[in-house]
């Protein structure tokens, strides 16, 4: 029954697949022993590695040094190359201002993630299970919490985590040691009810199961599978408003105001996640009053605003942006002016681009096969030099619809203020002929009177 529901949880959430390299985290008690034993079983079947990691916390003396000689004496039975380190776990929670759990869990998951680089592996495993999920879920409603922390522990993570019995009741996990004559060890600190975790599992659900149901485990893990099914729906509406409110620069993230004010208050909170994680990869550090200090600046009273957060993360509110930095923001606008030789390239320093020209003839010309980026004039309605510059104060261009101030351009396609210098302007002496990578005059467009035709486009400096 363990193996058959482990391998389908594996199945549905598409945890392994043939060829992984896959790191055990094992502490030698009953839920890592299982999980161990129940991949080595599905290596051969799967075409998997499995590697097992532990970590002597040294807060339990000699209990954690037969930890070790237990789960090396395990791994060297099933033929599992087992990776061992010992560290004061105690002394660097007093370090670092950190309680015991999680400063353990964090050594932990920092031990998995050097012995993986190390060995090449690409999935760490660990040994939550059910019970597990319905004590997570009960400690997050009473830290306070929303629908993402309602669904519980996720059976994959994107950084490799999985949890393969994740699905596997206690006791089934106890019996199958049993079955299997597999003598793991028990932590006697589990069941001491001293941690937040332990108090949840020896007291609140023991009382939840005898005064109000006795399946609440069961009820608990249900409720959380339906939390992240809506999760899942919401996080995808969430990413979709994120890609059309959003743009990336190397600079940092800019989210429009407007179109993140039309969201749904939940999709709001998800977008400005989505903006952190850009830039720091996770949200960790972050809390909901971070998230809604940076909605505040959606705010038109807030305008030139900023907020400094964690981890170095400024905020800065503008007329149409949020822009989303590790950086100071410094406006310093490029300046340049340029020949341009309808034969040669020009490399345009101040902004790192090169633009390219070539001519051809209208022959080679397809209009259906235009590609993004690249740009056409015809060259025969020139009357001066081309030039290269950045936008001048009262720059303006011929548009279908009469004349438009590029500065306008600029405000309709929400550039940045900061971006714009680096939008050159291509000039036949004084006239615009393109706003390179966006617009080109009518005056020059080609046209069925064309013959001769001048392609240009801006590409990065390699």
């Amino acid at each position: 029954m363990v193996y058959d529901t482990v391998l389908d949880t594996i199945t549905k959430n598409n945890m392994i697949e043939e060829g992984d390299r896959i790191i055990v985290g094992l502490s030698g008690g009953p839920d890592s022993v299982c999980l161990l034993h129940v991949l080595h079983r599905l290596s051969l079947k799967m075409n998997i590695r499995v590697y097992a990691v532990h970590l002597n916390h040294q807060i339990r003396g000699l209990d954690a040094h037969l930890d070790a000689l237990y789960v090396s004496k395990l791994c060297h039975k099933l033929g599992i190359a087992c990776f061992i380190r010992s560290i004061d776990v105690p002394k660097y929670c007093s370090e670092n201002g950190l309680g015991l759990e999680d400063g353990a869990r964090n050594l932990r998951y920092m031990i998995f993630k050097e012995v993986k680089d190390r060995i090449g592996a690409n999935k760490i495993a660990v040994g939550h299970n059910k019970n597990d999920q319905a004590e997570t879920v009960i400690m997050r409603i009473m830290r306070g919490t929303g629908i993402k922390g309602l669904s519980g522990m996720d059976y994959v993570r994107s950084d490799g985590v999985i949890r393969p019995i994740l699905d596997l009741d206690r006791s089934d996990i106890e019996s199958y040691c049993t079955d299997h004559s597999l003598t793991p060890r028990i932590d006697s600190t589990n069941l001491e009810a001293i941690y937040s975790r332990n108090k949840i599992r020896l007291k609140i659900i023991p009382y939840m199961r005898d005064e109000f149901n006795e399946n609440i485990i069961d009820t608990l893990v249900r409720m959380s599978r339906g939390m992240r099914m809506d999760n899942d729906y919401i996080d995808s509406q969430a990413q979709a408003a994120y890609k059309m409110s959003s743009k990336k620069y190397t600079n940092g993230v800019y989210l429009f105001t407007d179109q993140v004010r039309d969201q749904h208050e939940a999709i709001r909170s998800r977008m400005v996640i989505l903006a952190i994680q850009d830039i720091l990869s996770s949200v960790k550090s972050f809390d909901k009053k971070h998230f809604d200090d940076v909605l505040g600046l959606l705010d038109d009273s807030k305008i030139d605003k900023q907020i400094d957060l964690p981890r170095g993360l400024i905020v800065y509110r503008k007329k149409d942006y949020l822009l989303f930095t590790k950086e100071a923001l410094v406006y310093e606008e490029a300046r340049y002016d340029y020949e341009v030789d309808s034969e040669e390239e020009v490399f345009v320093r101040e902004i790192g681009k090169v633009f390219k020209t070539r001519t051809i003839s209208i022959d080679e010309f397809d209009k259906d096969k235009i590609k993004d980026g690249i740009q056409y004039i015809d060259i025969d309605k020139l009357k001066g030099k081309l030039r290269l510059r950045n936008r001048h104060q009262g720059d303006k261009i011929r548009l279908v619809g009469g004349s438009k101030k590029i500065k306008d351009l600029f405000i309709s396609m929400k550039l940045p203020k900061e971006k714009r210098s680096y939008v050159p302007i291509l000039l036949d002496g004084d006239t615009v002929v393109a706003v390179c990578g966006h617009r080109v005059s009518v005056d020059y467009k080609v046209d069925e009177d064309t013959k001769r035709i001048l392609e240009f486009r801006l590409e990065d400096k390699i």
